[in-house]
């Protein structure tokens, strides 16, 4: 979503909680929470935004489809790596890499992936030349 059409994730967001709210959690319902958590660490307060971060990955597994798992933990991990140590991030950006390959997202495989290295430079991993 924030590839396509960024300017347009905000409102998406919104409708997606609404719709949620007033219907019932959907498959999509987890995206929606991950990108309002991630709205609301932005603006400062992380702690609510790694609340939402935990109710989207939670969502995963309760909504019966994890097509939507490689964004939803590409976008949260951004979040968890400001509350938990950036090495558990590394192990959530595999995860995210696994899940979305397996529903063939590729841009949400090769973003996580990116992620994937870039935590690892700054957590000081030794990187595979």
């Amino acid at each position: 979503m924030t590839q396509i059409m960024p300017k347009s994730v905000a409102r998406v967001t919104q409708r997606i909680i609404q719709l949620s709210l007033l219907h019932g959690m959907s498959p999509v319902s987890p995206i929606g929470f991950v990108h309002l958590g991630s709205f609301i660490a932005k603006f400062g307060d992380i702690s609510g935004g790694y609340h939402y971060v935990k109710l989207a990955r939670s969502l995963l597994d309760k909504v019966g489809s994890r097509e939507s798992a490689g964004e939803v933990i590409c976008v949260g991990t951004q979040v968890v790596a400001y509350v938990e140590p950036l090495q558990a991030a590394l192990e959530y950006h595999d995860d995210g890499y696994a899940a979305a390959m397996a529903y063939g997202d590729v841009i949400q495989a090769a973003v996580n992936n990116v992620f994937f290295c870039m935590s690892s430079f700054w957590a000081g991993v030794n990187l595979q030349t």
